[in-house]
This record gives C-alpha cells, sequence and structure tokens, in this order.
C-alpha cells in the first residue's frame, strides 16, 4: 500500500558543506512526483535522504524530518535497512547483480527479508516481472544472467527486483538517462501502471519526460556554485508547466538557464 510522505524544514550535509536547505515539501501516495532542476542542485542527495542511503556517505548527515504516513522515519531506534524494504530505489544505471540469473535477481530481497519455499520465490518472481513489463521477454532465459538483457531490460529487472519485496515508495534517480527511447518509453509506461500501486518520486532531466509522467512537479535551484540546493515551488505539473508562479521556474523550463 503506497504512503504520503511527509517533509519538514529538511537539510543535508556532506561533512561541513550543506547541500540542500530546509526542504519542505509532501508527496501524495499513489502519484508520481518529478523533481527537476539544473545539475548540483541537490535533488539526488534530496531523493536520497528518503530512504537514508545518504547517510551511507562517510561524514553524511540530515537535519529536519522526514514521515511516511506520520512515522519518522529518522525517528529514535528507526532500523535504515527497514527502512529501505518501505522505501525501494531504482538508479541512474541498471545495476542487476552481475553473478546472478535474472531470477535470483528478482528474488535475492525476498530472500534476505526471510525464508521463503521456492513455489512462493517463483509466484513473487513471476508477478514482479510481469509488474515490470519483462515476464514475456524473459521467462525463457529465467537461470540465465541478467547482466545478459539489454540495457532497457536491465533497469525493469532493477524495477522488479525493487518492487518484488513489496515497497510503499519507489524512489527512481534518472532512471532513462542510459537508456534508448524504445526503452525509455517502455519505462514511462511502467510508471503509469506502478502509481497504482506505490507512491512514485523520480529525478529527471528530461522536462518532456517530467511533463510526460508526473501528476506533481517539484522545481530545485541554487543561488550560485558552493550554494545549497533549494526547492523553489512544487505544484501539479500542468500548473508548473504552463504558469509556475516563481520567475526562476519559467526560465528553467523554458531554457533561459539550466
Amino acid at each position: 500500500m503506497s504512503k504520503r510522505i511527509d517533509i519538514n524544514g529538511l537539510s543535508a550535509y556532506y561533512g561541513d558543506f550543506k547541500a540542500i536547505d530546509g526542504i519542505s515539501m509532501h508527496v501524495e501516495p499513489k502519484s508520481v512526483t518529478a523533481f527537476i532542476g539544473p545539475s548540483g542542485c541537490g535533488k539526488s542527495t534530496f531523493l536520497r535522504t528518503v530512504n537514508r542511503m545518504h547517510e551511507v556517505t562517510p561524514g553524511a548527515r540530515v537535519e529536519g524530518e522526514i514521515r511516511l504516513d506520520g512515522e519518522d522515519l529518522y525517528g529514535p531506534g528507526v532500523d535504515p535497512v527497514g527502512v529501505r524494504r518501505v522505501v525501494g530505489m531504482v538508479f541512474q544505471r541498471p545495476n542487476p547483480f552481475p553473478t546472478m540469473s535474472v531470477y535470483e535477481n528478482v528474488a535475492a530481497g525476498l530472500r534476505l527479508n526471510g525464508s521463503y519455499k521456492k513455489r512462493e520465490l517463483d509466484d513473487v518472481v513471476e508477478k514482479s516481472l510481469r509488474g515490470a513489463n519483462l515476464w514475456n521477454e524473459v521467462k525463457d532465459r529465467l537461470n540465465r544472467p541478467g547482466s545478459g538483457l539489454s540495457g532497457g531490460q536491465q533497469q525493469r529487472l532493477c524495477i522488479a527486483r525493487a518492487i518484488a519485496v513489496e515497497p510503499q515508495v519507489l524512489l527512481m534517480d534518472e532512471p532513462c538517462s542510459a537508456l534508448d527511447p524504445i526503452s525509455t518509453l517502455a519505462i514511462e509506461d511502467l510508471m503509469a501502471d506502478l502509481k497504482e500501486r506505490f507512491t512514485i518520486v523520480i529525478v529527471t532531466h528530461n522536462m518532456q519526460q517530467a511533463a510526460r509522467v508526473s501528476d506533481r512537479t517539484a522545481f530545485f535551484n541554487l543561488s550560485a556554485v558552493g550554494e545549497p540546493g533549494r526547492l523553489v515551488e512544487v505544484g501539479d505539473t500542468d500548473k508548473i508547466f504552463s504558469n509556475p508562479d516563481e520567475k526562476a521556474t519559467e526560465d528553467y523550463i523554458s531554457g533561459r538557464f539550466g
């Protein structure tokens, strides 16, 4: 079941450097929210704070709070590994486990989370591959290496791996940047299907993609190199692209800067 995300006063640091400053917004369940903005404005850093991947970097820390249906993900006693089971992530470049088969790539997270009978694993693997719109392409090669698939298939395999453990939120960091147009369209179509089950947040540099796939769009910017990234505005995608409140948003979307 997808969940609402509420972010209040969130800042993220790498050592003494503040990467993002004082971000407050919410993400609706069963929707796609796109993060857009110029390179270096903290979009990916912000995304990584939502599933506590940010703190994996030595010296990295956050201030503020992120709540998932009211539960503080950074609260005392909250297990970061448990957070990552609930908040899945798909990265910029497809990263299937190279030594594992297609089947084992999808089953990997399930095996970590507990013991499953072979039949249960078979059912979840098939359901996840169908959910990623990949089953018909790989059902006869489940025991072959996942790394042998095309780039677009590998990315959908990574999505299948992420949704197999039934997260409530799915984060996608530039999931189509390394893909050809046909594979990109397949991922975009997939997002439209997956938002019926998950809360989806996507970072993208592609304005057309943000306009096509998202229900809401958040524009991030930074005032100068070396300054922290800030949230300029967030709203319904149609409004952000046709009638934004802030001139900086209009300038970025129209290509006048960024």
